[in-house]
């Protein structure tokens, strides 16, 4: 894969279009939690050391087309601003304020931010009319928001394709996302272990399979591990089972077996009598549960084999938590696997969502080798897929 980068551009007096992945969580006007606006800032210095005519772009939740001032970026361009230490210049309305006009007047030690690209409805279709608008007046296109790419909206693929292929990059994050998958996906060095949570098998059917063809051993949690224990005769109690996705099971203990590939599902359980947070927490240290109960984490024997498997490994990819984390009573099984993967000597990569909010909980975010900022992007660039944020940045 030949990617176009920052450091192949002039951009001394450019404009620049730079579409960031600003989506962070918001409540009341307050940040809870910047790691993304962090990641996007040495792509957004090196710009701003070469020309500080930037219109910073991104979404933010989903406002469906409409504008929604509890998903302004507002508060995000507050952050950006005391983090550059130079002063937001935010465009509300760039369809009534053309942007270009603004980078033109802007001074060096400002930059722009538009607002919520989501407020207009071209965003998600792609719309012609909306993708000349963004480009209007644009010299260069930068895209460092790997966790869109996956996404053919106007912002990741429309505007750049109204560019010369020569005026299309890729920002920093975006250069280091791809590499650190890449060498996931073609040079993992063995033994490689896959660890995979979340709820449901036909969520993750496409990853696993891509996976299996490179793995020695996939490692089963969350709520999808009750269908594999459900496909293999054990008694899951109440928890909760794709019972129409059997065939999917099937289909990856048949791949793991043509492939030797070792599958790891739990030994014994977290469970409790209902889905409810604040549910008393019951273990279970047999494989097999009581009708009555539904298992929400794994326990500590699970905790200690998939542990031993993990230290033993040059390569890990975890995504998804093993458990309901997100409650405390159910949480530690998550905490104790996302501190097992910090301990590995081997090259670690954690993709996406909960998996990242897994390691910043437990502390141990800097002890892995990779954190993935794009859930949906990475499990579909892991797949084998060629994501069209990516493609248009292709040389």
């Amino acid at each position: 894969m030949h990617l176009r980068t920052l450091k192949d551009f002039d951009l001394k007096g450019k404009k620049v279009f730079l579409r960031l992945d600003l989506n962070v969580p918001v409540k009341n006007g307050v940040i809870k939690d910047d790691t993304r606006i962090r990641e996007a800032l040495p792509t957004i210095k090196y710009i701003l050391e070469h020309t500080h005519k930037v219109a910073i772009a991104s979404h933010l939740g989903r406002p469906d087309g409409e504008v929604d001032l509890n998903y302004s970026l507002e508060p995000v361009g507050l952050r950006l601003a005391e983090l550059l230490q130079r002063e937001v210049v935010f465009v509300n309305d760039y369809v009534k304020e053309p942007y270009d006009q603004v980078l033109g007047q802007v001074d060096p030690q400002q930059f722009v931010l538009l607002e919520n690209l989501r407020f207009n409805a071209g965003e998600t279709k792609n719309d012609p009319d909306f993708c000349r608008l963004l480009a209007k007046g644009v010299d260069l296109y930068v895209n460092d928001a790997f966790g869109t790419a996956h996404r053919a909206h106007a912002s990741t693929v429309g505007v750049a394709e109204l560019l010369d292929p020569e005026r299309r990059a890729a920002g920093f994050l975006m250069e280091k996302e791809i590499q650190a998958l890449t060498s996931i996906l073609h040079h993992p060095e063995a033994p490689f272990t896959v660890v995979m949570g979340g709820a449901k098998v036909s969520d993750k059917i496409a990853v696993i399979l891509s996976l299996l063809n490179r793995c020695n051993h996939l490692i089963i949690g969350g709520a999808m591990a009750y269908t594999f224990l459900k496909y293999k005769g054990v008694n899951v109690g109440a928890s909760k089972v794709e019972a129409d996705r059997m065939d999917l099971v099937e289909t990856i203990f048949r791949n793991a077996e043509a492939r030797r590939v070792q599958i790891h599902l739990p030994l014994d359980h977290g469970c409790a009598s209902t889905f409810k947070e604040d549910a008393v927490r019951e273990d279970i240290a047999e494989q097999s549960i009581p009708g009555s109960l539904m298992g929400l984490d794994i326990g500590p024997k699970t905790v200690n084999a998939y542990s031993q498997v993990i230290a033993k490994s040059k390569t890990v990819f975890w995504n998804g938590p093993m458990g309901v984390f997100e409650w405390k009573a159910f949480a530690q099984g998550t905490m104790d696997i996302a501190r097992a993967v910090a301990a590995c000597a081997g090259r670690t990569v954690v993709g996406g969502g909960d998996s990242v909010s897994a390691v910043n909980q437990a502390g141990v975010s800097s002890k892995i080798s990779h954190v993935s900022t794009g859930g949906g992007a990475a499990l579909e660039f892991l797949e084998g897929r060629t994501l069209p944020g990516i493609k248009v940045l292709l040389k």
